[in-house]
């Protein structure tokens, strides 16, 4: 009401200096009357516009219609994979040959890691895709800050996971088998395998046996094309992801000290025991 009081406040303003008789008969005639009802009309549209939906489609229909109207609400789990969905987009990893499931979960279990605090370098994410034959260049380490993949290439699965194709998987000290989810990388050293890089285990009964085992990351003269060429096939380690050795330091100093690995692959057993996926 004060903004309509306002406004008549306005109109009897403009119309006071007009006093003369003509001016009089223009008040009172079709055109006076015309002007009168077109600025009425604004009054509502006025007051309207100071209402917090002003502007939206929420003025125009009632609030029944607007709730149907309005977007389904994702649950948090949803909104977690349209992230990595959308990132799998942004990167281009289809075309890369990462498997868009090895990536959703990687991102997953990066995200819920990184949330308690469990990985302190966020700004790499490291993946090995075991669902590939081992000729493929199946490791990826990607920049989440920049967007980008740093670097692809070639990674050893272990000698009784099978030949080619990566098919069983172990924690237990002595099966030559490797395992299969989220690992924390530790710090770098020279050992008999030349530049290396320690792993954790983050995964009870799947991985958590890996410090025991020695599963580290290293590079070795039987992870390059060459080998693979002469043997149809890339060698193969006692469980540890071995990659070439030109691209063993450059990729260990860029992933070391806190950040994370996710070895993939799509067997049923990892996934549905896997408590980080499954918390």
């Amino acid at each position: 009401m004060h903004l309509v009081n306002q406004i008549k406040l306005l109109i009897l303003r403009i119309l006071y200096p007009f006093k003369t008789y003509s001016m009089k008969l223009l008040r009172t005639n079709v055109l006076y009357i015309a002007i009168t009802a077109l600025i009425t009309l604004q009054i509502p549209i006025a007051i309207a516009g100071n209402s917090p939906d002003a502007g939206t489609l929420l003025h125009f229909v009632n609030k029944p219609a607007a709730e149907e109207a309005a977007a389904p609400v994702l649950s948090a789990e949803e909104r977690l994979l349209q992230t990595a969905d959308s990132i799998y987009d942004t990167l281009h990893l289809l075309h890369a040959g990462l498997e868009e499931e090895a990536f959703e979960l990687a991102y997953k279990g990066y995200y819920k890691l990184k949330e308690l605090g469990q990985i302190s370098k966020t700004d790499v994410l490291t993946i090995a895709d075991f669902s590939q034959p081992s000729s493929a260049k199946r490791l990826f380490v990607l920049d989440m800050e920049a967007g980008k993949i740093l670097f692809q290439t070639l990674v050893a699965h272990g000698r009784n996971s099978g030949l080619i194709y990566a098919k069983e998987f172990s924690n237990k000290p002595e099966s030559n088998k490797s395992s299969l989810g989220f690992y924390r990388t530790l710090q770098s050293y020279y050992g008999d395998k030349g530049y290396a890089m320690r792993l954790e285990g983050l995964e009870k009964g799947i991985n958590d046996k890996a410090y025991q085992r020695a599963i580290v990351f290293h590079g070795s003269d039987y992870v390059t094309s060459s080998f693979l060429n002469s043997n149809g096939y890339l060698g193969r380690s006692l469980g540890c992801p071995a990659v070439p050795m030109n691209q063993t330091k450059p990729i260990i100093n860029t992933i070391k000290d806190g950040s994370l690995l996710f070895i993939y692959h799509p067997t049923a057993q990892y996934k549905s025991k896997s408590t980080i996926l499954n918390s």
